[in-house]
């Protein structure tokens, strides 16, 4: 059989046939002919396009699905995270995950040591942005003669154990195993309703970058790929066309944020290739810091903030001045609100992961996962926009939430263009398509993806249920 036929679904329109073959919407109407199409019968059922997450870390999250949990629900005490140390497969390195302080405080090499000693442990903080190793970590990793600028070191010059955004340096130093393969994180993306993906991992070793193309083109990650890491001049060659290079991602980390001058450099030099920048921006300093430099180096279409965890209402209005988009992870809220309503200070709590705000305010705003350091479900990040509520069961921010079909409408922008009109079912466009088991008004009303029937992907079916 040749092409798909996709009978009685519910466009916006109303109910009718939609067809596909070679990739393509070929036809939209009621009673087509199937020919020697596929035939699947909606029963009424919504289609929408697939659904793009616009900001996540696909080896991470490949790497994530094998390493030991660190954090909560699964450990809350020093007991529980020692017993998990110790509950590793294999004899060789420990690599530990979700980590965050009310588990056992800030750790460093002395303090993992007493958790677990035995093998080498590295244990990322489950904000992503730093590395706990433990003595014999630290020393095959050869901590004490790095020159590293992320390797924090105590008043006396010795390295503590924690390294800061040093993801590719510190993997150097590991055994070579090359990137995780990317089958199971395609085939979860795929069941979720994804059908593309824009990896927001900095500056992408050769090794990744390959690795993510290989992926592609062998179809275990099956998903359109937009890549933010691809280094300046270093697009690669004989890339499918469904692999893009999206805008230049640059980290401004909140332990060590660069100066001015160093920024605005760095700004120029994308602007110069045509390269717009994804600036990378989880506190107030780091968003006030990248306005003031495109005050200086001048705004390129195509910007954007990634994460604004903290975007005051005042900034609101530079931000659309500028042109800027947002992209952002209300899921956090759901994921770990408790921990930001004990720890986050009272009067930035209005400011956290805003949505409602911007987009009144003419701010662009694309929802993303950030997985693995959010959740990956996008129903999941659908409902926490909606209802912005933390585990406890308390609201973070009320006032921020946007209805769900706002929330999936920024789902629906363009990998190229997030934040912006949400892409259609019509004639001549891809088929990259998601048909849900019910209306989309009872979708909306409890987003869980259970709703998802079946996922296809430039017109053949990758997931179906």
């Amino acid at each position: 059989m040749t092409g798909l036929l996709l009978r009685d679904v519910a466009l916006p329109a109303g109910r009718c046939d939609v067809a596909v073959r070679d990739g393509r919407v070929t036809a939209i109407g009621v009673g087509l002919e199937a020919g020697g199409a596929e035939v699947i019968d909606g029963h009424g059922a919504a289609l929408l396009p697939g659904l793009h997450d616009h900001h996540l870390h696909l080896h991470a999250t490949a790497a994530d699905a094998t390493s030991v949990r660190c954090g909560p629900p699964h450990v809350r005490t020093p007991d529980d995270l020692a017993r998990a140390l110790d509950a590793a497969p294999g004899d060789g390195w420990v690599r530990g995950v979700g980590y965050v302080e009310t588990v056992a405080g800030l750790l460093d090499a002395a303090t993992l040591d007493l958790l677990h000693a035995r093998r080498p442990v590295r244990l990322q903080h489950r904000s992503g942005a730093m590395w706990v190793l433990n003595s014999a970590a630290a020393t095959l990793a050869a901590l004490d003669s790095a020159d590293h600028p992320g390797v924090e070191r105590d008043d006396a010059g010795r390295p503590t154990g924690r390294v800061w955004r040093a993801d590719a340096w510190l993997r150097e130093r590991l055994p070579a195993t090359g990137p995780p393969p990317l089958d199971a994180v395609g085939a979860d993306l795929t069941r979720l309703g994804i059908t593309g993906i824009t990896d927001a991992t900095p500056d992408l070793a050769p090794d990744s970058l390959a690795a993510l193309i290989d992926a592609h083109v062998s179809g275990v990650l099956p998903q359109r790929v937009h890549l933010l890491g691809v280094p300046l001049g270093g697009d690669p060659e004989n890339r499918p066309a469904t692999v893009t290079t999206g805008p230049y991602k640059i980290v401004l980390a909140d332990s060590e944020l660069p100066d001015f001058e160093t920024l605005s450099g760095t700004v120029r030099r994308a602007h110069a290739r045509g390269r717009p920048v994804a600036v990378h921006c989880v506190s107030r300093e780091a968003l006030l810091l990248f306005l003031a430099v495109l005050d200086e180096a001048g705004a390129l279409p195509g910007d954007r903030i990634e994460h604004g965890a903290l975007v005051p209402p005042e900034s609101i209005g530079e931000l659309r001045g500028r042109g800027l988009c947002v992209v952002t992870q209300p899921g956090f809220l759901a994921h770990r609100g408790d921990d930001y309503l004990e720890r986050v200070d009272t009067r930035d709590l209005p400011d956290l992961y805003r949505c409602r705000s911007l987009l009144d305010g003419g701010v662009p705003v694309a929802l993303s996962s950030d997985a693995p350091y959010g959740p990956l479900d996008p129903w999941a990040v659908i409902a926490a926009a909606a209802n912005r509520r933390a585990p406890t069961g308390d609201v973070v921010g009320p006032q921020e939430r946007i209805t769900a079909a706002e929330a999936l409408d920024r789902y629906l922008s363009p990998l190229d263009d997030p934040g912006g009109g949400p892409r259609r079912v019509k004639v001549s466009a891809p088929a990259d398509l998601v048909l849900l088991d019910r209306s989309l008004t009872d979708a909306l009303a409890e987003p869980t993806v259970e709703v998802v029937r079946c996922t296809v992907i430039r017109g053949e079916i990758r997931y179906r249920r």
